[in-house]
């Protein structure tokens, strides 16, 4: 992690305004346990003064309308209308936009369409293929196209299309989603979320004002093929298994130190660690050591990588998230396959985000405010198989029937959020104009 600060960093001092190595140390800085948010938030800001100030020049008026007797316009720009998991979030909100209320533009940036991206085009208004056009031809469209509310659902992460928003193409932007966290650009109006993943009082570690929805700012979709979440597998095998299917980049040396901590108190407890990057030997090797520096034997381990993951989903009992970047689609995939998670609720944003998932599910109880109380909340659950079954039975419903999964109410919620935001910049910029609403 240091290393590729330290690489980043320096490719900056060669080249401060390179999209790419801006948004590498600015995506690894999230991940750091051992820097401040202010620390952080600071190389944001950094990042706005190299890249987006110097393109946020005086545009012409906007030529937008006042929305009385029309439909508002809104467009999503991402490069992830295809097979990501984005669009377990994304299109949920695609598909029950109101159609007699809003028009929805697409500025996609996939390179490889497959049958996501063409189910997603039977979603909106219009789709407009961006991918290898200059940001002033995107800016140039995006006027054209008189967008009200434009949504960046990318942000650092690639493909994204930043250098656009800094060129303020619409009079209202929005950041939402994608990545997690502020963008740093202070030519994006808002950062949308809610009052876990952004407390009050956290307004200055965004370059956007934190608009908070009055729910969880995310809804989701499940993948298919996901099969049923099956019995408790502590009864199959007579042990616990906690698990979690995360990057090496959220597995620093406090999550080891907390995991195995909890592994010591649990006896005979196993610790599942999947993902890609696992399926390379030097890479599953150094993880194992970090662990046996914490005198946790290889025995008690399983790192690997499988695809799709479900099956052995449903051999863990319990997900342990990581901190202090939590986790994101795996913790949703978690409640749905019956497993409950324990998550460690620190920085904003992307260190509430299980915080803002839990109390969305109603279980705020797995919520831990200290690395201690972390492990006392997963020991706890581990000793309890009788109520760990009961969740395994229950948890997929109340998934279901949550905020979390209210597809038709979360949109209805969004679309009134881009309605006051659009408001509220009539009433900053045309006064005298609000009969119009």
């Amino acid at each position: 992690m240091g290393e590729a600060i330290a690489d980043y960093r320096l490719a900056l001092e060669l080249d401060p305004t390179s999209s790419s190595a801006n948004s590498n140390l600015l995506f690894a800085l999230n991940y750091d346990p051992d820097l401040s948010s202010e620390q952080i938030f600071q190389a944001y800001q950094e990042f706005d003064r190299s890249v987006g100030l110097p393109v946020a020049v005086l545009q012409s008026p906007y030529e937008n309308l006042s929305m009385r007797g029309r439909r508002l316009r809104i467009g999503y720009v991402s490069p992830d209308f295809r097979q990501h998991t984005v669009m377990r979030f994304l299109e949920p909100v695609l598909a029950h936009h109101d159609k007699l209320k809003v028009d929805v533009y697409a500025y996609s940036e996939v390179m490889r369409e497959d049958v996501v991206t063409e189910r997603a085009k039977t979603h909106v208004t219009a789709w407009r293929n961006t991918a290898g056009q200059s940001d002033e031809a995107v800016v140039a469209m995006i006027r054209d196209d008189r967008i009200d509310v434009l949504i960046d659902v990318a942000g650092h992460t690639a493909g994204n299309r930043l250098r656009v928003f800094a060129h303020r193409p619409a009079p209202v932007s929005v950041s939402w989603m994608g990545y997690g966290y502020t963008t740093g650009l202070s030519a994006i109006s808002y950062f949308l979320t809610d009052a876990i993943c952004a407390p009050v009082g956290s307004d200055r570690l965004f370059a956007e004002r934190p608009w908070r929805m009055a729910r969880t700012c995310y809804v989701y979709r499940p993948g298919d093929g996901m099969g049923e979440a099956g019995e408790l597998p502590a009864k199959r095998c007579g042990v616990i298994t906690f698990g979690t299917l995360t990057r090496p980049i959220r597995i620093n040396a406090r999550v080891v130190r907390t995991w195995a901590r909890i592994l010591r108190q649990v006896q005979g407890a196993r610790l599942v660690i999947d993902s890609k990057s696992y399926g390379d030997a030097d890479t599953r090797q150094h993880l194992v050591a970090q662990f046996a520096a914490e005198g946790i034997d290889e025995s008690r381990l399983r790192v690997g990588y499988h695809s799709p993951p479900w099956d052995l989903m449903r051999e863990i009992d319990i997900t342990l998230d990581c901190f202090p970047h939590n986790s994101g689609t795996t913790l949703f995939e978690s409640l749905y396959m019956g497993v409950p998670f324990v998550t460690l609720s620190g920085r904003p944003s992307v260190g509430k985000l299980g915080a803002a998932i839990l109390h969305g599910c109603g279980h705020p109880e797995w919520v831990a405010a200290s690395e201690d109380e972390y492990v006392d909340i997963a020991v706890r659950l581990a000793h309890d198989w009788e109520a760990l079954a009961t969740v395994r039975a229950s948890l997929r419903q109340e998934l279901e029937q949550s905020e979390l999964m209210d597809e038709a109410g979360f949109t209805r919620d969004i679309e009134k959020v881009y309605v006051e935001m659009f408001c509220e910049w009539e009433r900053n910029v045309r006064p005298g104009r609000l009969d119009a609403f």
